[in-house]
């Protein structure tokens, strides 16, 4: 269950609930991330088409994203709904689901190491990451990448940034995919190898957070691009900045340049 400073959750938020009860009007369930909070999907909201039999939508047990619709704090009532919610939305729901348990569970080896319970842990450091990061997890990932110096920044007592960023670091791991192209850069004249060289040179202002370039020479007049990112698209806009910076520099002083592309098979087209 992840910890949550809010007791209740606002009108328009996206959760996650777990499905308790199912009757005919309408199924049951709980606030995973909020806890001891119930809610209510109305049969209306349970799917955009007519619902025949609920339970050919819900079951017991069965975990969901759900929006909520309406919040009475006085009642404790809640109102969720199934139906309005796009898959992308859904994904992107889970997703921060799960870097919000991966976050918890750390937290945890922290305040064990500390000897504290976790509720604790939350209240002395959590909650203040969660305000300055936006969830648990960043703060850890940052930790990992930069040391105990940018928690402390933030005001993390020092002995907590310690024990923070070693677990961090024994325990987030980073994804990330490669791509690579190649360009071939020609350039006539007593002026192109400098050309060319000052056209390399042009890749190295290229500058993105969490994405590595490295440019390497192949052979005449071939040169191998090679991009790490954590995702594609970070990817392909750093290979499309360097090729930019190649081929025009080298275009512009009277040469030519061609952009080639590695395919998933390994043939350059």
């Amino acid at each position: 269950m992840a910890l949550k400073i809010k007791e209740f959750p606002e009108e328009g938020d996206l959760i996650i609930a777990t499905v308790t009860k199912v009757m005919p009007y309408g199924a049951f369930v709980k606030l995973d991330e909020y806890a001891d909070r119930e809610g209510l999907i109305h049969v209306s909201e349970v799917a955009s088409t007519w619902v025949r039999n609920i339970r050919d939508h819900v079951r017991e047990g069965q975990k969901a994203v759900a929006r909520v619709l309406r919040v009475d704090p006085t009642k404790g009532h809640i109102d969720l709904s199934l139906k309005r919610i796009t898959d992308q939305q859904k994904r992107d729901k889970i997703q921060e689901w799960k870097r919000a348990q991966k976050a918890e569970k750390l937290l945890g080896l922290a305040a064990k190491k500390m000897r504290k319970r976790l509720k604790k842990a939350y209240e002395e450091i959590g909650s203040k990451l969660e305000e300055k990061y936006g969830e648990l997890y960043a703060a850890f990932e940052d930790a990992a990448k930069k040391g105990k110096d940018a928690l402390v920044a933030i005001g993390i007592p020092e002995k907590w940034a310690d024990t923070l960023t070693k677990i961090a670091q024994e325990n987030v791991e980073f994804p990330s995919v490669e791509i690579v192209g190649y360009v071939d850069l020609k350039c006539p004249g007593p002026t192109g190898i400098e050309t060319i060289k000052d056209a390399l040179l042009k890749t190295k202002e290229i500058s993105e957070d969490d994405a590595k370039l490295e440019v390497t020479y192949v052979g005449a007049p071939r040169y191998r691009i090679h991009v790490t990112a954590p995702d594609y698209k970070l990817a392909e806009k750093v290979l499309e900045k360097a090729v930019e910076a190649t081929t025009s520099t080298v275009e512009k002083a009277g040469g030519s340049a061609e952009f080639h592309r590695l395919t998933k098979k390994g043939v350059v087209i």
